[in-house]
């Protein structure tokens, strides 16, 4: 690939410059408790208590484009410094070294996720980080009002008990997508905000809308909720109204076409009027300069999805409005030439970098992830959308490249065995034949998942599950039987090194099972 050399060299002296900066960070102005173990967790949780304030518990990653999104936007905010004071903050890097045993005592597993809890430690709720800055100000008073936890509110709901103004607002700013399904299991969520938005009182119009729309965005291209025309008119109508779609602004972008699909899962005049209400509001928002970057910019990338309707969801080359293309390059552009702070920069570019994808403009997209390789602090998240543009074009070899070299600049223990299993996931996909280029990658994740206390939960768990399976479809036609059991005598003695008693022991001798002839 040309230049990739040049790229990488003056990356890696870049990289060497700026080590301190690349570890997790996050804005001055708040007093962090940082956690990585249950030992570090109970002094929180006895400060919490002793001081008798509520906690707020931040778990991310220091490459995910949303926790750099919310650093740039509400930590680095005043107000939400002086709300800070009256709690405990906690801050759950998922690359230390007992992050992701963490993550399962919390039921976390998605970046990022804040949780309020009480004094007793008892959770309250859990905030969505992907609304803007002052509604999470304002959300993080229930924990100050010592509040009941969601699953008391939500109990009382379903049959119809009295709630509060406040209990509304926290089930329907509840952050559901990172609840991993602890209140109700995922495939049962539509229908139950689509029951919650019935019974929500009409005293509380914004909690009763904020409902239906998130139910049915979450409806499976309109397999879940089925929508009427009152439904539809219902949605308008909120679209119609400025006020409204900046309080939902999060649910109308980020599930634009999913919100048309739901209202009318068919071609026909009710999706062109549903497209054109979303579309109007969309502009609104995208011309909102009192939202941020990112949410302008996802509120374009919502034009491009709807743009894309009716045409195949795999499509490279989509037909788009020479307008809508036109405007997207200029949108990029400026905020490229714009953005100064690396948190923001890590978000934006990313998403613009997706977006352009999205509407066909990969050289686009590949040159905007290029131009900023040397002023991310997470370069190998850029590398790995590198590689992907690059697989979806068909460019194979040069997205082997990318993801190996994105596997090698990762960074933390937890990411490094992310960007393994893609990386090696990559490789069966595309060079199944490259056995021992297979065989290294994959010695080399449980070499590391060897090296490390806590690589069987969570987030890593998963990677590791994953690279498994991969391994075991390789080998379906049981051609590659002698390198899995190598691989399998290899894991082996990892897992044998774990306590018997260890959670992890399970996990780690389900991840391969042994090839079919193996003694």
């Amino acid at each position: 690939m040309n230049g990739l050399g040049s790229i990488i060299a003056s990356l890696a002296v870049w990289l060497v410059a700026t080590t301190a900066w690349s570890a997790a960070t996050l804005p001055p102005g708040v007093d962090w408790q940082r956690a990585a173990s249950d030992t570090d967790i109970e002094r929180v949780f006895a400060q919490a208590k002793a001081e008798r304030k509520p906690i707020l518990l931040y778990w991310g990653a220091a490459w995910c484009p949303p926790c750099n999104q919310l650093k740039a936007t509400l930590f680095n905010r005043q107000d939400f410094a002086e709300r800070m004071r009256s709690f405990v903050a906690v801050f759950v890097d998922g690359d230390g070294a007992g992050a992701q045993k963490l993550g399962s005592r919390f039921k976390v597993r998605g970046y990022p996720t804040l949780i309020v809890l009480n004094a007793d430690a008892a959770e309250l709720t859990r905030l969505p980080g992907e609304v803007d800055a002052p509604q999470v100000i304002a959300l993080l008073q229930q924990g100050l009002a010592g509040g009941r936890p969601i699953k008391a509110v939500l109990a009382d709901a379903r049959v119809d008990k009295q709630l509060t103004s406040a209990e509304w607002r926290m089930l329907a700013f509840y952050s559901w997508d990172t609840d991993e399904a602890q209140l109700v299991p995922a495939v049962e969520r539509p229908g139950l905000l689509a029951e919650l938005s019935a019974k929500a009182p009409a005293s509380e119009p914004e909690v009763g809308a904020r409902l239906l729309l998130k139910a049915l965005a979450g409806s499976d291209d309109g397999k879940g909720i089925k929508a009427d025309d009152a439904t539809r008119q219902r949605v308008s109508k909120l679209l119609a109204d400025a006020t409204a779609t900046r309080k939902h602004m999060d649910v109308v972008t980020n599930g634009a076409a999913d919100l048309a699909r739901a209202l009318a899962p068919q071609p026909g005049v009710a999706r062109q009027r549903i497209v054109a209400d979303l579309d109007s509001a969309l502009r609104r928002l995208e011309a909102n300069a009192t939202l941020s970057r990112g949410d302008r910019l996802s509120a374009l990338h919502g034009r491009v999805e709807l743009a894309r309707l009716g045409q195949p969801k795999d499509s490279r080359t989509p037909k788009m409005p020479s307008a809508l293309l036109k405007e997207l390059r200029a949108h990029v552009a400026r905020d490229e030439s714009e953005i100064s702070d690396g948190y923001e920069r890590q978000a934006v570019v990313t998403y613009a970098a997706y977006t352009l994808g999205q509407a066909g403009l990969w050289s686009d997209s590949d040159a905007l992830l290029r131009r900023n390789l040397t002023k991310s602090h997470s370069p190998y998240y850029l590398m790995s959308q590198l590689a992907s543009n690059a697989r979806k074009l068909g460019r194979n070899d040069e997205a082997l490249r990318w993801y190996e070299q994105a596997f090698d600049a990762s960074e933390g223990p937890a990411t490094r065995l992310q960007w393994g299993a893609s990386y090696l996931s990559a490789l069966v996909d595309l060079a199944p034949a490259d056995a021992p280029r297979i065989e290294k990658a994959a010695a080399a994740l449980f070499g590391e998942a060897g090296s490390q206390t806590n690589a069987f939960y969570e987030r890593s768990a998963a990677a590791l599950q994953r690279i498994g399976r991969k391994l075991e479809a390789w080998n379906k036609d049981g051609q590659q039987t002698a390198v899995l059991k190598r691989l399998k005598a290899q894991l082996d003695g990892v897992c044998g090194k774990l306590d018997v008693a260890d959670l992890q022991r399970p996990t780690c001798e389900g991840l391969l099972k042994a090839p079919a002839g193996s003694a």
